[in-house]
């Protein structure tokens, strides 16, 4: 469950997909409140926009020269965000919070 809400928030985190405010999984679909949409396979993510993501280990590119890497509770792209996971909670360094009910994500 714990990979399902950090894809989820690597989602929202995506500079493209920045003004969403919901995001919801079904399955291996994410959608979200500003129409974009994303399918996730395997380790790869195919976004609506035509960018895709790769996911190695504790690492994440995507194909617009973004990356990120996971250290614990931890998130920093490469853009300098910094993302901090506390139980369904998640705070970036922008001040922005989400928080993960269920299969949902809302944020702010």
């Amino acid at each position: 469950m714990k990979f399902h809400v950090l894809a989820l928030v690597a989602f929202i985190a995506v500079p493209q997909l920045a003004l969403a405010q919901t995001c919801q999984r079904i399955g291996n679909q994410t959608y979200c409140s500003n129409g974009m949409s994303a399918q996730q396979i395997g380790n790869q993510t195919y976004y609506s926009d035509g960018t895709t993501s790769q996911r190695i280990g504790n690492q994440t590119y995507y194909s617009s020269g973004t990356t990120a890497q996971q250290i614990g509770n931890q998130t920093y792209y490469s853009n300098g965000t910094t993302a901090q996971q506390i139980g369904n909670q998640t705070y970036f360094s922008n001040g922005r919070t989400c928080q993960q009910i269920g299969n949902q994500v809302y944020c702010n």
